[in-house]
């Protein structure tokens, strides 16, 4: 069997049936992610040798770039739809969950991975860096929706406001991880050096490499090109483009590529805010988002049976289930409790804490940084927490999100 032409007609199978998988996921309750999770399974165990080797520790750089690509399309899409303006009180929950809950969810992570699973010290910190932000990419399920539908969710609109923040605020306790292998191997690097460095300049070159880009490009697409109609596009394309462009300069400036792509989409998002432009915005980002995680999900689905899963242990296998079970639920429902917020969101907040793609790619980033004791273990834990993830919040979103719906009283965002 010609291994090209296979490829190519699943790659095209994939795509075909990811225009579809909302409104499947919308009249089954089954998220997308779980049914092309199990079709990778299928596939590779039924062509097991024919298809290329889905097993990203055999493929570290194309699996960091490939998820990369795929983390940033879905942070600029995710800022897209944010209609609520940015401000400390009305985005209070979602920082909350940034400062507060991700903060603990790193620290738990890295005791249990310390004490329980007798990691060492970088090990651990890395095990909780990478587990620890929620995932955009997996997530569309309890996110906001299109630009402009005027009425959200308080849950929908916090999960995807912690789901954009925090896979870039959880890079520099990636590098903490880095920062302290490098160190135990006797590498010239220090605790300061990570703090100004890793932690405060990159953060800080992030944001504003982000705002000032997404406000640059606002004005032009809607002021200038307002006065100079050459300069006029509504393609939708520029969202990939932006993306593209403002991630390679801050990361040529140093900085956190992912909190710059978020920022500067939620700028754009509201320069002219109500202008219809950004409904293509959003339109060409969600079916690039979706056409890339159809590929990777396969591939993910492929790993599972192609021995990612073998360092698994009994130990591991409870430190997965305590994390999705109680860590993350009761992190993220300390930081939240004093808000005004409904018991239920509060609760269902607490449990959507979806672990999927970010944490791959923080995984072999640091991989490609530093030599880690414990690569296999790590592998075995995030993947296995990924596929519960998966699974758990895969059948459960949309039945919760309905409930919700119906019984807790939303919002109109303020414009």
């Amino acid at each position: 069997m010609d291994q090209y032409f296979l490829l190519i007609t699943l790659f095209g199978l994939a795509a075909f049936g990811m225009a579809w998988m909302p409104a499947i996921t919308k009249k089954t309750g089954i998220s997308y992610s779980v049914i092309y999770v199990l079709a990778g399974i299928l596939i590779y165990t039924v062509f097991p040798g024919v298809l290329p080797d889905p097993d990203p520790r055999k493929n570290e750089k194309l699996t960091l770039h490939f998820t990369e690509i795929v983390v940033i399309v879905s942070l600029m899409g995710t800022g897209i739809k944010i209609d609520r303006p940015f401000s400390f009180k009305t985005w209070a929950t979602p920082i909350r969950l940034i400062f507060i809950a991700m903060v603990l969810c790193i620290a738990a992570g890295t005791l249990m991975g310390y004490y329980f699973l007798n990691f060492d010290l970088a090990s651990a910190v890395l095990l909780g860096a990478a587990l620890a932000p929620t995932d955009p990419v997996l997530a569309s399920d309890v996110q906001v929706g299109p630009p402009n539908s005027k009425i959200k969710s308080e849950t929908k609109f916090s999960l995807s406001a912690e789901a954009g923040l925090n896979d870039g605020m959880a890079f520099p306790f990636t590098w903490l991880a880095i920062t302290l292998a490098l160190i135990a191997r006797g590498k010239d690097e220090s605790l300061l050096t990570w703090f100004g460095y890793d932690l405060v300049y990159k953060l800080v070159v992030g944001a504003l490499v982000g705002y000032l880009i997404g406000r640059g490009v606002g004005y032009l697409i809607f002021r200038t090109a307002e006065k100079y109609k050459v300069l006029k596009t509504r393609d939708g394309f520029l969202a990939i483009s932006l993306t593209i462009l403002v991630y390679g300069l801050t990361e040529l400036a140093h900085g956190y590529g992912f909190v710059a792509v978020f920022i500067s989409a939620v700028t754009l998002r509201h320069f002219e805010k109500n202008h219809e432009y950004h409904d293509d915005l959003h339109s060409f980002t969600d079916q690039t988002e979706r056409l890339l995680v159809a590929v990777l999900l396969i591939l993910f689905g492929g790993a599972l049976v192609s021995g990612i899963l073998d360092s698994l242990t009994w130990r591991l296998t409870v430190f997965s289930l305590l994390f999705l079970f109680v860590v993350r639920p009761l992190s993220a429902y300390l930081s939240i409790h004093l808000s005004k917020m409904h018991l239920k969101e509060k609760l269902a907040i607490s449990f959507f804490g979806i672990r999927g793609m970010g944490s791959v790619f923080y995984l072999v980033f640091a991989f490609n940084e530093a030599y880690f004791y414990h690569e296999g273990e790590l592998w075995a834990a995030i993947s296995l927490t990924i596929l519960i993830s998966v699974i758990l919040h895969g059948v459960t979103a949309t039945p919760i999100m309905n409930h919700l719906k119906g019984n807790v009283p939303v919002e109109k965002m303020p414009d």
